[in-house]
């Protein structure tokens, strides 16, 4: 222990990296940041008691003035922001009421108890979600605010997020035009009982009717099971969510028997991407180049009828190759080729549910440098806040030109 204290001792001898990177603006203004808050402070109680300190009211005033009150001194404060930590005199005020009572003054500029700006909390929770833990913002943190910000801080930070998170996962749905809805799941490791587990979460992407992607939901459950995503789909339609004319899912059982119980009717496209790797599960490693030529001819073909003819052909020769393989593209049935019945601009962004496999890489990606989170609601939480901080964008669908247009009635003949 005590090397440990003389090797700190000579590092903070020796100085840090960037501490001798002197900036005559920054310096400047960080020495004058005390001035300009109290002046700031003053004049504001100088308002609302119509009165400068030291002054008297004007004489052509009421003779009844609609504030009374006096001042009595100041007090300390310590500010953070992103001007760094300064400490401030705040002015302090008894307010007279009209039924003979009195009461603090409070000022609307600096609120009671604040001890950050408003744009340093939003600083601290920005480079948290960018990818940084709550102990490395301390150090990432430490030269904006010219001081430490502990690991604690940051926690309180980003717990200021949950009361939009709570207004955005209830709010009502019925004016979002929503055309499309893409679903999916994801697994993470939070932390449960004190040991981490694996658990999914449920999202949900709609497609407006201008083609724009929104993010309607994030559910953290303990599986894709039937009864899982019955909950999410319920939870979409109990705020309104109309019916949607196309649902894109990865194929997973449980959402299959939830979408059929909700909506029968509603076209289902199975993920492609998802029955390709399926596909490869099912056949022998020495096999998978040609079998993905194969299969990426009878999906990417340049029209419906040459869909047809390609998929026949697959099904004769993997019969004899590898049944599994003709097995498992069967079982999808025309739900995989639902895209033909739509206007050939917007196959691209029907085939496959990368709209939200893409957010899962960008979540993961964020969650990399934690590998197990505090809790399940934590994981939710942050999944949105990615979308809502702008951190994570989203474009519109490929083909949103023509999402007007009404598809066809015939599906894809399954005959081999």
């Amino acid at each position: 222990m005590k090397q440990d204290s003389t090797k700190d001792a000579a590092l903070a001898a020796e100085g840090f990296l960037f501490d001798n990177w002197f900036d005559a603006i920054e310096d400047g203004v960080r020495s004058r940041v005390r001035d300009f808050i109290e002046a700031l402070l003053e004049e504001e109680l100088a308002q609302t008691l119509a009165r400068p300190r030291y002054g008297r009211r004007p004489a052509d005033e009421a003779a009844t003035p609609a504030v009374v009150g006096v001042r009595h001194g100041h007090r300390e404060r310590m500010l953070t922001g992103t001007f760094g930590k300064t400490r401030i005199a705040v002015p302090r005020a008894r307010l007279i009421c009209q039924d003979g009572t009195t009461r603090e003054w409070k000022s609307g500029s600096l609120r009671a108890y604040q001890r950050r700006t408003k744009a340093a909390d939003a600083l601290i929770a920005s480079a948290y979600l960018s990818g940084t833990n709550t102990r490395r913002v301390r150090r990432a943190l430490g030269a904006v605010f010219a001081g430490p910000v502990g690991k604690d801080v940051v926690s309180r930070t980003w717990r200021k997020v949950k009361g939009d998170w709570e207004a955005w996962s209830k709010r009502s749905l019925s004016e979002e035009p929503i055309v499309r809805l893409i679903l999916d799941g994801t697994v993470v490791r939070v932390r449960l009982d004190k040991k981490a587990t694996s658990i999914s979460l449920l999202v949900a992407l709609g497609v407006r009717a201008d083609g724009q992607k929104v993010l309607l939901a994030v559910k953290n459950m303990g599986g894709e099971s039937e009864a899982a995503w019955r909950a999410l789909l319920d939870d979409l339609v109990t705020r309104g969510l109309p019916t949607p004319e196309l649902i894109i899912g990865d194929g997973a059982p449980g959402l299959e028997k939830a979408l059929s119980a909700l909506w029968p009717n509603v076209p289902l496209q199975r993920c492609t991407v998802h029955k390709h790797r399926n596909l490869l599960a099912h056949a022998p490693e020495r096999l998978h180049e040609e079998l993905s030529n194969d299969y990426k001819d009878m999906i990417y073909a340049a029209a419906k009828e040459e869909v047809e003819a390609r998929r026949k052909a697959f099904l004769r020769k993997w019969r004899l190759k590898c049944h599994e393989v003709a097995n498992s593209l069967e079982e999808a049935g025309e739900k995989l080729f639902t895209f033909t019945r739509f206007p050939k601009s917007q196959w691209k962004s029907i085939r496959t549910s990368n709209a939200i496999e893409r957010l899962h890489e960008e979540f993961k990606r964020r969650i990399k440098t934690q590998t197990v989170l505090p809790c399940s609601e934590t994981a939710a939480m942050l999944f949105w806040a990615l979308m809502a901080s702008g951190q994570i964008t989203m474009r519109k669908v490929d083909g949103w030109e023509s999402l007007s247009q009404k598809p066809a009635d015939q599906t894809i003949d399954l005959a081999a």
